[in-house]
């Protein structure tokens, strides 16, 4: 594997929307290794496993059976082993409450799950290209909720 392959993780309980993550992210041609969770806790049991490499961006659905995206953030945010990790709220809620409540709770970008696969890989590329550095020193509730 290179040194520049982005290393990141999807959690999602919704099987077309895996498969159509999985063929929006083959499509940018990003050098990205993808790895898939069926719910929270597989996320959370694949981080907490040893000899694996943490992914440096999570893309989190919030509406999961066994364990929630927001327990799942609240877990991942509550362990400095994973303050590196970049979060991408990924769900189909729109809810103010759902925003702030993740924003509090230390996700880096929330993203309302797009309509149409064009949208998808706007979306995507525009989260793997940010300048995280730069946008989590400036991070408001303005510039959390990337819209497409």
């Amino acid at each position: 594997m290179s040194e520049n392959t982005l290393y990141i993780a999807l959690a999602d309980d919704d099987a077309d929307d895996r498969l159509l993550f999985r063929n929006a992210m083959e499509n940018l041609r990003i050098n990205t290794e993808l790895s898939i969770f069926n719910n929270g806790q597989e996320l959370i049991d694949y981080l907490n496993s040893p000899n694996h490499r943490l992914p440096e961006l999570i893309f989190l659905d919030l509406n999961m059976p066994v364990k929630t995206g927001m327990e799942c953030l609240k877990e991942i945010r509550g362990d400095s082993i994973f303050s590196d990790i970049t979060i991408a709220i990924y769900s189909t809620s729109s809810s103010e409450r759902d925003i702030d409540e993740t924003f509090i709770s230390g996700a880096n970008v929330y993203i309302s799950k797009p309509n149409n696969f064009d949208k998808l890989k706007e979306a995507i590329a525009k989260v793997i290209e940010m300048n995280w550095q730069y946008h989590t020193s400036r991070l408001a509730k303005e510039n959390f909720l990337l819209r497409i």
